[in-house]
């Protein structure tokens, strides 16, 4: 392969659905017939865009290993949240901290309001930290616990968790996407948040409806009171001490990402609060503590629901999810430096024309790079570079095109179980993505809105007649 000739050219769009056909093949086939995990047909999508980049495009092997290695350096900083995301939920179990939230929520919420309230809960803490993956990793695993105590179906408690947190996520000027995607686009931080709320405030008020709804068919029915106090019980049992006190690490770890502590300290901090509390609450010797650092919380009491319920966390836990995001990552890392992504979208824009064709095809771009290379930052960052223009030459202001990128970026990555949100989220919730995305109602309903807007226009601000004026230049000139 290093023997390649150095003349490089891009790949036509023929060439780019060689592997991503391939890959929908393979991984269809290995997911529904096989029942198999998606890493190895991963490994063998990025092994057919790699021959296709080589011995189609020019590419030598050494660059799809600097792009490989390039778009992983992109997810480093998730990849390690992620590890000591499994630390924390270990000692928090330990600790008493987690049976704590579960013994208490499930004392004060009811079937009948758990998931509207799930939703909101969830949307509240995420709006304050602006990040999902800590309201998923602190409050998501307690509603978990309580929603299993309550006889909810998991999938669907899921999609509540999902919603909610992925509101906040999308919402809060202090997230990551927040601010990437108006800074791809050309708009401000500002503007760009004012800009999400016509789609997702109408986007989370039908998902409170439809949980209020679902809600309801589960008020009817008389609650297995056995069920949660054995729950109960056995937690009274296993833990020397469940007290509102033990709440602290959690609010801690909020706190401190509300006041802008970098997340990976803060977690860490968290995880060290959790152990400390483990020593003087649980009485935890630092063996104990260590080993559920690493290997996670193992209970052992008998009680099935139980020990399904706390058996988690750990180091070790997050392996199979950091293993699948390394070889999504990689794949997508060999679609765009050969230029695929690229031709792909390209392609589209010569299909979808006007106002609404420009919309669609945003929000099928950034569906598609989540779903090929499984990082929800590339799919924020290469549609928003590829359509910036496209956008200005429309006369289309650019917080338009920045809310579609968040309306479909960032809101469908954690429905695909390869992508590194995806992953997170079953890693901590316990729920495949493919169980909680027909419940995670805004996810779903988000891009809908979006399109909408861009079929009737409603919303979509055009530019002011000033920087349409240099628009018009640019074209004339050929810059754009």
């Amino acid at each position: 392969m290093e023997n390649q000739p150095k003349t490089k050219r891009k790949a036509t769009v023929g060439e780019a659905l060689i592997p991503v056909l391939f890959l929908i093949s393979v991984l269809a086939y290995s997911l529904i017939k096989l029942d198999a995990d998606p890493h190895i047909p991963l490994i063998l999508g990025a092994l057919a865009a790699a021959l296709v980049g080589v011995f189609k495009l020019g590419f030598t092997w050494k660059d799809l290993e600097e792009g490989a290695l390039d778009t992983i350096r992109m997810a480093m900083q998730a990849i390690l949240i992620l590890m000591v995301v499994g630390t924390l939920i270990g000692t928090w179990i330990l600790s008493g901290t987690v049976p704590s939230m579960i013994y208490w929520g499930l004392e004060i919420i009811s079937p009948a309001v758990f998931l509207p309230a799930t939703c909101i809960i969830c949307a509240i803490v995420s709006l304050a930290t602006g990040s999902s993956w800590t309201t998923a990793g602190t409050v998501g695993i307690a509603i978990i616990g309580i929603g299993q105590g309550l006889g909810m179906p998991l999938p669907i408690v899921a999609g509540a968790i999902i919603s909610g947190a992925y509101f906040g996520d999308k919402m809060s000027p202090l997230s990551d996407t927040t601010n990437l995607a108006p800074a791809m686009a050309g708009t401000t931080l500002f503007e760009h948040v004012r800009h999400m709320i016509y789609t997702t405030g109408p986007s989370l008020l039908i998902a409170l409806v439809l949980y209020t709804i679902i809600g309801m068919k589960y008020s009817g029915q008389e609650l297995d009171l056995t069920q949660i106090e054995l729950i109960r019980t056995t937690l009274e049992g296993s833990f020397k001490t469940l007290s509102p006190v033990l709440l602290i690490p959690p609010v801690v770890v909020i706190l401190m990402v509300v006041f802008k502590v970098p997340a990976i300290p803060g977690l860490i901090g968290g995880a060290l609060l959790g152990a400390i509390f483990a020593g003087v609450f649980q009485g935890s010797d630092l063996a104990s503590i260590i080993d559920a650092s690493h290997y996670g919380y193992v209970s052992e009491t008998g009680v099935q629901a139980f020990d399904d319920l706390l058996t988690r966390g750990g180091l070790d836990s997050m392996m199979w999810t950091v293993s699948l995001i390394l070889c999504a990552l990689t794949l997508g890392g060999i679609l765009e430096k050969t230029g695929m992504l690229e031709a792909l979208a390209g392609a589209l824009l010569k299909v979808a024309k006007g106002r609404f064709g420009l919309v669609f095809a945003t929000i099928v771009s950034c569906i598609g790079v989540n779903l090929a290379t499984g990082e929800q930052y590339l799919a924020i960052v290469l549609p928003g570079r590829m359509y910036k223009n496209e956008y200005r030459k429309l006369g289309l202001h650019p917080k338009n095109l920045s809310r579609a990128l968040e309306d479909s970026a960032t809101l469908t990555s954690s429905l695909i179980p390869w992508n590194t949100c995806g992953a997170y989220m079953f890693a901590t919730l316990g729920v495949s993505p493919i169980a909680y995305a027909p419940f995670a109602f805004l996810n779903l309903i988000n891009p809908l809105m979006s399109l909408f807007y861009g079929a009737t226009g409603i919303t979509m601000e055009k530019l002011p007649p000033e920087e349409m004026k240099i628009v018009e230049q640019e074209i004339k000139e050929g810059l754009i």
